[in-house]
């Protein structure tokens, strides 16, 4: 069901408030003048977020929007301090992108396992009495409250880290193909929009070549508005070293293979310029149901004069699929060696 992806959240964090200083004095049968002796409080504890790769939706968010961390412990008498708070561990899928909902600014982008950040501060602890005591106020009667821990409304985004993007239009076979080239089993059927979220899969050619391929749904015109379901997830794209661009050729007539994949490329740079000047593979898919083979070499000289790296597939039987394979890996091996800004 769509609903179980959820690819981002609003959530409120709040740091725990810092414990209270408190005013305390030293009575002990000994002890007479023992002085002033109130403890420090708590700081209070921070809210986290931690990468994790167990979790894979932001679905946790779905219900649940309010975060709070635990106060630190007021100061107690005999000088002691109150105890620190707890930080309050929030996992989250890597690949999670941090904002402040009120101004967008990045906190952070936790693109590995393990990798952490603080949202929301705990307040400091109070000072105690016994702090402000000096030789001429030797009965300090007063001490600090402590401080508010720090808190904010934060957006949650998240962005598949996969090497290849799979695009093209519904139902131009790309979730076919995914389960072709990996060992990924994502829904298929022969109608538009099957995929209703990102699946992702790897490629392994032996032991020490693997790709991990993301299969994003199926966009369609104007999905940088919001039309359709590519909208929400051309952001996964972003991540991706390169595109596999899926053009169907099965039914020239119904569908346009070049007015298709041209359709596709204003939709990345209307959402963003960025995207366009990923480096993209053309493959064409579903050619056991094409009668006239001429066209596929029309198709390879077009894009190739355009500097697109040309392939054909046919996802049912299997022809052209390892030979993609290998040219997935040598591409990757491209882009991963090119020199910054160069592909």
């Amino acid at each position: 069901m769509r609903e179980l992806f959820i690819d981002r959240a609003k959530i409120y964090v709040k740091g725990g408030r810092g414990g209270n200083g408190i005013v305390a004095f030293l009575r002990e049968k000994y002890r007479p003048k023992g002085g002033p002796a109130g403890g420090d409080g708590g700081k209070g504890g921070d809210v986290v977020l931690i990468a994790t790769g167990s979790k894979h939706t932001l679905l946790d968010f779905k219900y649940k929007k309010h975060f709070k961390a635990q106060n630190g412990e007021h100061g107690k008498g005999k000088n002691q301090k109150g105890k620190d708070g707890e930080d309050l561990i929030i996992y989250v899928p890597v690949g999670t992108v941090v904002k402040d909902a009120q101004t967008g600014d990045v906190l952070c982008d936790l693109t590995r396992e393990g990798q952490r950040c603080i949202v929301a501060r705990g307040g400091k602890g109070g000072r105690g009495n016994a702090r402000f005591a000096t030789p001429t106020n030797q009965a300090p009667r007063y001490a600090e409250p402590g401080e508010e821990g720090e808190e904010r409304w934060i957006i949650l985004e998240l962005k598949l880290i996969a090497d290849v993007g799979i695009v093209g239009l519904p139902n131009a076979g790309k979730s076919t193909l995914l389960s072709r080239l990996t060992k990924a089993r994502p829904k298929v059927a022969d109608y538009p929009f099957t995929t209703l979220s990102p699946n992702l899969g790897v490629m392994e050619l032996d032991e020490e070549r693997r790709l991990v391929l993301a299969d994003i749904p199926g966009l369609i015109e104007n999905a940088h508005k919001g039309a359709g379901l590519g909208h929400e997830f051309l952001r996964h794209i972003e991540r991706t070293k390169f595109l596999l661009h899926l053009i169907d050729v099965s039914d020239t007539r119904e569908k346009d293979p070049v007015e298709a994949f041209e359709l596709i490329n204003r939709e990345l740079e209307l959402y963003s310029p960025e995207l366009t000047r990923k480096p993209q593979v053309v493959v064409a898919s579903k050619i056991d149901a094409l009668s006239d083979r001429g066209y596929l070499n029309q198709l390879r000289n077009y894009f190739e004069e355009k500097g697109y790296p040309f392939y054909a597939v046919s996802s049912a039987t299997g022809e052209g699929i390892e030979q993609l394979k290998e040219a997935l890996w040598e591409k990757y091996r491209e882009v991963e060696n090119a020199p910054v800004g160069k592909v």
